[in-house]
């Protein structure tokens, strides 16, 4: 590999291993719309314990999951499809070098390939970990206990949002493993590709996070959310 190879792929592993705390330092004085979502989710499982019906609630979880197993199944063909390049030999790999990708030695497309697995086998972990958690979260909302106290039914709450939080942020990194994915999948035609690939990925995320109208609209509901709960 050349040093521009090398260059390309510490910017690629630096934005999406650190992309967390790249994130937040990025989006520290407006915040990002993962962040306030832990708020909005939480007011949502407190707001669930004051329900007699909660098929609600139930419902929109069960959403969640159909569209956490979609892009699980999703995820799932295309690694098998970079597999079958990767692993179908050397006829498989020249066949596909042949289409377009930058001309370069075997081992070395084998690494890009690797590269674009790698991202896509992560997410499929994020998806199927998320899915499962989801699962947890849904047990939780049926086995909600007819509890008298307000104190109690903030506590139900809490516990049943601290296992939605992390199945959600799950889904969000498997949804994020195809950013990077491209990105990746950008090197095939050159390290300079790589390395814009990676800059728009990480720039495109951090405007969705923290400058989108979505996260917009997200942050003015977490202010009126936290107005509420204050005594």
């Amino acid at each position: 590999m050349t040093w521009l190879d090398w260059a390309a792929l510490v910017l690629f592993f630096i934005c999406w291993l650190g992309y967390g705390p790249l994130l937040k330092l990025l989006a520290r004085g407006s915040g990002s719309l993962n962040d306030d979502m832990l708020t909005v989710r939480q007011a949502w499982m407190t707001a669930m314990t004051h329900r007699e019906m909660r098929l609600l609630d139930s419902q929109l979880l069960g959403h969640s999951i159909n569209s956490g197993s979609f892009f699980a199944s999703s995820n799932l063909l295309l690694i098998a499809a970079v597999g079958g390049i990767l692993f179908g030999g050397q006829g498989a790999l020249e066949g596909f070098a042949s289409v377009g990708a930058e001309d370069v030695p075997i081992q070395l497309l084998e690494a890009k390939l690797a590269l674009v697995l790698v991202c896509l086998a992560r997410g499929l972990l994020d998806f199927i970990w998320s899915i499962r958690q989801m699962n947890y979260a849904l047990a939780l909302i049926g086995a909600a206990p007819e509890v008298h106290t307000e104190h109690d039914k903030v506590a139900f709450g809490k516990a049943t949002a601290d296992v939605l939080n992390p199945a959600l942020s799950a889904f969000s990194q498997g949804v994020r493993g195809y950013y990077f994915a491209l990105a990746a999948a950008a090197w095939l035609f050159g390290p300079l590709w790589l390395a814009l690939g990676v800059a728009s990925a990480f720039s495109l995320l951090v405007w969705r996070q923290a400058g989108s109208p979505a996260a917009r609209a997200i942050r003015t509901a977490k202010r009126l959310l936290d107005a509420n709960t204050t005594p």
